[in-house]
């Protein structure tokens, strides 16, 4: 049996909402802002009510050891930029990404991105797949659409992995 490109990267990325799904529901809002370590990232409230992310041009050493909301905001922005790309729109800043919120707008938010997601990728073509990827790469010509959306699903698969990690860990502290 032959499976496209197009179908496999649905395949692997249909596995892994899977996974996360999982988590998704059993996630309580405390568990977006509890701190698993004393050297961490999370994001913050502002005065204006908006959240903001810590963030660091360069990566620290240590690596702060990221909160379930802050995982949950860098899927929000690395996903939005990879689906901004995919609709040849111009790429969000890292700073227009707002966090929703603990809990069930954080929630809402990732599975509304789902569905925009499938949608955008449900258009593309195998001549669209095999184009060079704007996105990770910088156009970088060895790079294809293809590699982004495999990217994009490992990337998702690593987060949803650390947002289990520390769902687990605050519910067995």
């Amino acid at each position: 049996m032959t499976v496209s490109q197009s179908d496999l990267l649905r395949r692997q990325f249909d596995l892994t909402w899977t996974l996360f799904e999982y988590h998704l529901d059993r996630l309580e809002p405390e568990d977006f802002l509890w701190e698993p370590a004393p050297h961490c990232w999370t994001v913050r409230r502002t005065a204006d009510g908006t959240w903001v992310p810590d963030w660091a041009d360069t990566e620290p050493d240590p690596v702060p050891v990221p909160t379930i909301g802050w995982l949950s905001w860098h899927i929000g922005w690395w996903w939005g930029t990879a689906l901004d790309h995919v609709e040849h729109r111009p790429p969000r800043a890292r700073t227009d990404v707002t966090w929703p919120g603990p809990g069930k707008p954080t929630v809402a938010w990732l599975r509304d991105l789902r569905t925009a997601w499938l949608t955008a990728l449900a258009r593309l073509t195998d001549t669209d797949l095999s184009t060079t990827a704007p996105f990770p790469w910088q156009n970088d010509p060895e790079h294809t659409v293809a590699d982004m959306l495999a990217w994009a699903n490992a990337e998702l698969m690593k987060n949803v992995a650390e947002i289990g990690q520390v769902r687990l860990l605050r519910a067995a502290s």
